[in-house]
């Protein structure tokens, strides 16, 4: 089976991309004195990294070979300060890039989090939730090493480099220059394990998505993984993955674990180099001790910032690659765009329905699901949808909600387009009752408010009114029982019934059923026919049915066959005309006869 037909190692960013960088480092502007608080604290760093090879060059060549103890004590002194303010400037600046990078991090992933609940349904059905997941944890993560780590402290390494490098030439140009002399086997070193480590990095991100999305997978259908015997299957296919990351990260490994101690290697080199040249030109006696120990100091300290350097590279190579699959995510456009100006409706809300001549098809490009589709609901009127599997029922549930915008026409509530409705004024006047009924980790009365302006003594109504308190009771702790997963702990006319209980607690005009009995038993149906005439009483309808049996009473049935309605009319209209609702419901009514039988 494959796993996701997205390949997302074809996603590829160049070292640096400086439109890329731009935009990361935008949101850095909230926290600018911050950042320049941590420049320059990292500044401060660096020229503290000058002063030691100067305390030394100045004990070797003034206190110790004029026996002057108060000079070499003061040096001393005044090296052990410049430690400890050196530990200080570090500490500070450490806690400051680390607080910028976590901000940072936490705005992304809010940004994140409000774009994908504003992306429609039809992004999700394309985009696997584990892959989704990994854009705002790991990719997002990467991004906060590279404001904690990255941004700033590259500008302190590279101010480091020049310093030193300026210190060495002005000292002395020659010693300077030997010492300088291993830095292009360095850079080539460094260019190799860039483009190395690139390809590692990529890989790595690549099979972690997988990995991400697979486990998600498996364990969402978990009950269909096991009910199939296909655990030991899945283990395997978990196992080939798993060892792929794990390669993948082994492989990164393999190319540090070279990296390293070659540039140590490099600067064991130039150390060598340093000491033979200028041990040769303190036997001449045209160099003095103290300089040749304070350029040893000084041949250290610049081949650190190098090797940084180079790490830094792979870190922001590593961001650049993150950064693209994130800002990929947060530039997917919003299909259903909130109006400028939203237009509220009069009061009292009526709550009359209406479409008029919509065409819809998924994608913009593909065959068309609804064709032409007129018809109105009035206040308190049930309107049924009935026909075969795709024929367009649940997609006019999805545009009435704006999940979609149609194509061609309109749909107007009380004669307002809905287009000019904000969303959530929309939705806050439709209660939905889907077939796949979803309840959040958390306890009944969450799951019945879901954080919304209802009070608990009028959820227990609504509750109440659909029957739903009399299980409910039954549990130990009542409303404030705590559910699993999903609601799992709960027989399917449960988790219906706390659905409707949801629905009429919001108190709306308009009533959605989408195949609200199709997973009940015949007992657990009569239940909620009961809850749903309470719920549908004084409402406008619209009720999307498998079983016929339970829109016998609707005021008008809609026949969809191919996205267009084909009949219309009361139940007896329709079976007296003989026509595609007589036939579907003689095949039930065979259909109810045979299991009769079984």
């Amino acid at each position: 089976m494959p796993d996701h037909p997205t390949d997302e190692h074809e996603i590829t960013a160049p070292a640096y991309d400086q439109r890329l960088m731009r935009r990361l480092l935008g949101y850095l502007r909230p926290y600018r004195w911050l950042t320049l608080g941590a420049a320059v604290l990292l500044l401060a760093q660096s020229g503290l990294a000058l002063v030691g090879p100067q305390l030394t060059e100045r004990a070797l060549d003034a206190a110790i070979p004029r026996h002057d103890l108060g000079l070499l004590g003061f040096l001393t002194a005044l090296y052990l300060a410049t430690l400890a303010l050196d530990f200080m400037v570090e500490y500070g600046g450490t806690l400051l890039t680390t607080f910028i990078g976590q901000r940072v991090m936490y705005d992304l992933r809010m940004e994140l989090f409000s774009h994908l609940q504003r992306l429609s349904v039809s992004y999700f059905d394309r985009n696997p939730v584990g892959r989704l997941m990994t854009r705002v944890t790991s990719d997002v993560e990467t991004l906060n090493e590279l404001f904690s780590s990255g941004v700033v402290t590259i500008f302190g390494d590279v101010f480091t480099l020049l310093a030193i490098m300026v210190m060495m030439l002005a000292i002395d140009f020659r010693l300077a220059l030997a010492s300088f002399a291993v830095i292009p086997l360095v850079w080539l070193t460094a260019r190799i394990f860039r483009r190395r480590v690139r390809e590692t990095f990529r890989d790595i991100r690549y099979r972690l998505a997988r990995l991400n999305a697979y486990l998600q997978e498996r364990l969402s259908g978990m009950q269909i993984v096991q009910l199939f015997g296909r655990e030991a299957a899945s283990a395997r296919r978990f196992g080939e993955l798993n060892h792929e990351h794990l390669g993948a990260h082994l492989r990164s490994i393999t190319v540090y674990a070279i990296f390293f101690p070659v540039v140590e290697l490099l600067t064991s080199v130039s150390m060598a180099v340093l000491l033979w040249y200028g041990g040769l030109r303190v036997m001449s006696g045209t160099l003095t001790v103290g300089v040749l120990a304070a350029f040893i100091q000084y041949t250290r300290r610049f081949f650190q910032p190098l090797q940084d350097l180079s790490e830094k590279f792979n870190l922001l190579q590593s961001a650049m690659a993150s950064s693209e699959r994130v800002f990929a995510l947060l530039d997917e456009p919003v299909t259903v765009v909130e109006p400028a100006k939203p237009v509220a409706l009069a009061r009292p809300i009526r709550g009359a329905v209406r479409f008029e001549g919509v065409w819809f098809r998924y994608g913009g490009d593909g065959p068309w699901v609804l064709r032409d589709v007129t018809f109105t609901a009035s206040p308190s009127q049930t309107i049924a949808l009935v026909g075969h599997t795709g024929a367009g029922k649940t997609t006019i549930v999805n545009l009435l909600l704006r999940f979609y915008d149609p194509e061609r026409g309109r749909i107007t509530i009380d004669g307002v387009d809905i287009r000019d409705l904000s969303t959530a004024d929309l939705r806050s006047m439709i209660g939905f009752v889907q077939q796949d009924l979803f309840l959040f980790t958390g306890d009944i009365l969450h799951n019945l408010t879901l954080d919304a302006p209802i009070s608990p003594e009028r959820a227990r109504e609504a509750a109440h009114r659909v029957g739903a308190d009399r299980f409910i009771e039954r549990l130990p702790s009542g409303y404030n029982h705590l559910l699993g997963e999903r609601g799992r702990s709960l027989s399917v006319g449960e988790r219906q019934l706390l659905s409707f209980a949801r629905a009429l607690a919001l108190d709306p005009k308009i009533l959605v059923l989408d195949e609200a009995t199709s997973s009940v038993d015949a007992e657990a149906e009569a239940q909620i026919q009961r809850a749903i005439a309470e719920l549908m009483s004084g409402r406008t309808s619209l009720v999307v049915a498998h079983r016929l049996s339970t829109i016998l009473h609707a005021d008008e049935i809609l026949v969809l066959h191919h996205g267009e309605i084909r009949e219309r009319g009361t139940h007896r209209e329709l079976i007296a005309q003989r026509g595609i609702y007589e036939r579907l419901y003689q095949l039930q009514l065979r259909g109810q006869e045979v299991r009769k039988i079984a």
